[in-house]
């Protein structure tokens, strides 16, 4: 019988060229991605680039707890309302069980989204009982009024978008005298308490009305509160309304053309919660300009058409509602109409910054809770810059380190070490531009850190495949055996090695919050990218150096010289005798 012949392993038969050309072309063409995209550069997080951190903490608002579902919902919300600004960037975290960390990076109005975020308590929609000019404005000022105007004109709304309109009708309602304080204030309030609110808020109260029932301790304190208040002080209007719960009356202050407007404003209508969605609009027919069009939820919609149907029966202001946002008015339409169907448009003199800064407050002020803000850091770009630049020293220092060991230990398989950490390295440059706008990633310190840390496992997967080489020469074997021998045992422990690492960055990524995931997403990216450059770039550059005479003849200076290595006498095949085959009779 002719023997068998021996078939040589997949790993000899196997074609080092082509693994070789297929990372080249998929470096080629992410690269060739990064600059299509015009992203050719990091993301840089705030604590790089610099920017504005926000820590906001949760406090017990109205019965509402302090729990995981709350603060969750805190966190979507005031995510949304931040990227309603076009700030994909920033980002929006829990930190413990009651404080809220909100990350703004630079390029970023910090003030207005400050202003946004820190606005964190609940929207109501609430009936204006009375309304004046306050600080020194009063004195100059007309008292408010509504003309008979076919249009809808602004009303003296307190809003820092701008007055606004409730274009519900073409007409406005009949002119009035603004409520004045004093009497009146208190004739206000007991017409919104009395179920013909309505109806008897129609006509202006009498003084003999107010003179025949005397007001209630708490109207009284109201009306002092309402009369002594003066929204132009910071320090009065912060605490305007403190405290008041949403079904009891309450004071509010808001800003409407450089002039501070005080409110006294009835038990709140609507809340928040019950915009399904708000969102400003260019009227391009009517030539109304810049709108905010509302549309609320089923319950919504019938308390909405409620209370306009109530409020369009009453003189101008109390034919307006206020939008209350963390206790300031935001905007103070009137309306002259029931508005029914669930949906509303408020209109006025609104530019587009001044629509969509309305527009979100509508759509994202209904929070669970209150909240609190505790600290505002500011990183400027200066001390990003020094942080990034000292980051990579340290990066470039200890690839430094890494090199020079492999150069004195390893020589000529240096180059392929080195060369492998190139490739590495561009792979994951290229990667970290592209992550950037796909999925938001920002290269903050701790992730400059994780890549710092890959360097290590890098390195250390190709000194793992380094060492068995040795061994095989060390065991007589010549270079080109060796490097196919040694491959299964070297890629058995570089997976599991890399396994562990990976597994580890997964848990710490999924478990932590912040930046510690930057590091725990780059040594996971990094180490990914390690198993990819061993398996398709130093196994098979490694194939051919192996019949490069340099490396195949053991130079002293290749790092494989057999008798620098200790190696064995070379193994020689010797035939085994070949059975003895007895002949039968």
């Amino acid at each position: 019988m002719a023997a068998p012949k021996r078939g040589r392993s997949a790993s000899a038969q196997s074609k080092p060229g082509r693994a070789l050309a297929l990372i080249l072309i998929a470096i080629v063409a992410l690269t060739g991605g990064m600059f299509l995209s015009g992203h050719t550069t990091p993301r840089l997080g705030i604590d790089l680039a610099g920017g504005t951190s926000i820590t906001l903490e949760a406090k017990a608002d109205q019965g509402s707890a302090i729990n995981k579902a709350n603060m969750d919902t805190a966190v979507e919300i005031m995510n949304r309302r931040v990227n309603g600004l076009g700030v994909s960037e920033a980002e929006v975290q829990t930190q413990g069980d009651r404080n809220i960390i909100v990350n703004i990076p630079k390029g970023t109005n910090s003030k207005e989204a400050r202003d946004q975020v820190g606005t964190t308590a609940k929207l109501y929609f609430r009936p204006v009982l009375a309304q004046d000019v306050t600080g020194s404005a009063a004195a100059t000022s007309p008292s408010p009024s509504a003309s008979g105007s076919s249009t809808a004109s602004p009303s003296p709304s307190a809003s820092k978008s701008g007055s606004t309109g409730e274009k519900a009708t073409s007409s406005s309602s009949p002119s009035a005298s603004a409520t004045s304080q004093g009497r009146a204030v208190t004739d206000a309030l007991k017409a919104d308490s009395t179920p013909s609110a309505s109806a008897s808020a129609s006509s202006p109260a009498s003084p003999s009305a107010s003179a025949s029932t005397a007001p209630s301790a708490a109207e009284a304190k109201l009306q002092a509160q309402y009369t002594a208040l003066d929204c132009s002080k910071k320090a009065q209007r912060t605490t305007a309304g403190e405290g008041a719960k949403p079904g009891e009356p309450t004071l509010g202050c808001g800003e409407s053309s450089g002039v501070w407007y005080k409110y006294l404003l009835g038990p709140a209508a609507v809340d928040g919660t019950e915009v399904k969605k708000a969102q400003a609009v260019f009227d391009t027919q009517t030539a109304a300009g810049w709108q905010v069009t509302m549309t609320f939820n089923s319950k919504g919609a019938k308390k909405f058409a409620d209370i306009t149907g109530q409020l369009a029966k009453n003189t101008q202001p109390q034919n307006e509602f206020g939008i209350v946002l963390d206790g300031e008015v935001v905007s103070s339409p009137y309306v002259s109409s029931s508005i029914t169907g669930g949906s509303a448009q408020i209109s006025g003199s609104f530019t587009q910054d001044e629509a969509q800064n309305l527009a979100n407050m509508l759509s994202y002020g209904a929070l669970p809770l209150s909240f609190q803000e505790q600290s505002v850091t500011t990183v400027t770009a200066a001390l990003g810059g020094d942080q990034l630049h000292a980051g990579l020293l340290a990066g470039a220092i200890g690839l430094l380190l890494v090199v020079i060991y492999l150069v004195a230990y390893y020589r000529g398989l240096s180059l392929v070490a080195m060369a492998s950490l190139l490739v590495s390295g561009i792979l994951t440059y290229v990667l970290m531009a592209l992550l950037g706008p796909a999925i938001g990633f920002a290269l903050n310190l701790p992730a400059v850190c994780g890549a710092i840390v890959a360097i290590g496992i890098t390195a250390d997967s190709f000194i793992v495949y380094f060492e068995r080489i040795r061994d095989e020469i060390r065991e007589g074997r010549s270079l080109r055996p060796a490097v196919e021998r040694a491959w299964p045992r070297a890629r058995r422990t570089i997976l599991v090695s890399d396994f562990v690492s990976f597994l580890a960055a997964a848990v710490l990524f999924i478990v932590t919050v912040g930046k510690v995931q930057g590091f725990a997403f780059t040594l996971g990216l990094t180490t990914v990218l390690d198993v990819v450059v061993v398996f398709f770039f130093t196994k098979p550059l490694m194939t051919l150096l192996a019949r490069r005479k340099f490396f195949a003849s053991g130079s002293k200076w290749s790092g494989l010289d057999p008798k620098s290595l200790g190696a064995k006498p070379p193994l020689r095949r010797t035939r085994r005798p070949a059975p003895a085959h007895t002949k039968e009779a």
